[in-house]
């Protein structure tokens, strides 16, 4: 999946424009809600190593929270890691160009965002 497709849907299903917040990192994208400042989703690119990926360049990934009672479910599954730079109980990150569906991905950022809310 494309950094594109994500911003489009999130644009399309919650009104949300990726907000890019840091000079420091002028790639990392927050989507949030409209009448809040609350995330529910940021898109980052990071090394491989910071996943503890074996390779080491640099990755797109998005997190988002998910119930906690399901985060150790989706963090076996391959492409979902425990969450990059958040709450590990609570978010997971995603990797955009790994083996979990576009689908699986608009499903765990509308989930995200309803946890959001």
């Amino acid at each position: 999946m494309k950094r594109e497709s994500l911003f489009l849907y999130a644009s399309e299903h919650f009104n949300a424009t990726p907000q890019y917040l840091w000079s420091k990192y002028p790639d990392y994208a927050v989507l949030r809600h409209n009448n809040k400042d609350s995330w529910f989703g940021l898109i980052m690119n990071v090394s491989g190593e910071k996943l503890r990926l074996i390779e080491s360049k640099k990755v797109d990934i998005l997190n988002v929270k998910a119930k906690p009672e399901i985060v150790g479910s989706l963090r076996q599954m391959d492409g979902i890691y425990p969450a990059y730079h958040m709450n590990k109980e609570h978010w997971v990150s995603v990797r955009l160009d790994g083996p979990v569906s576009a689908n699986e991905i608009y499903e765990l950022l509308t989930e995200s965002y309803f946890l959001t809310l």
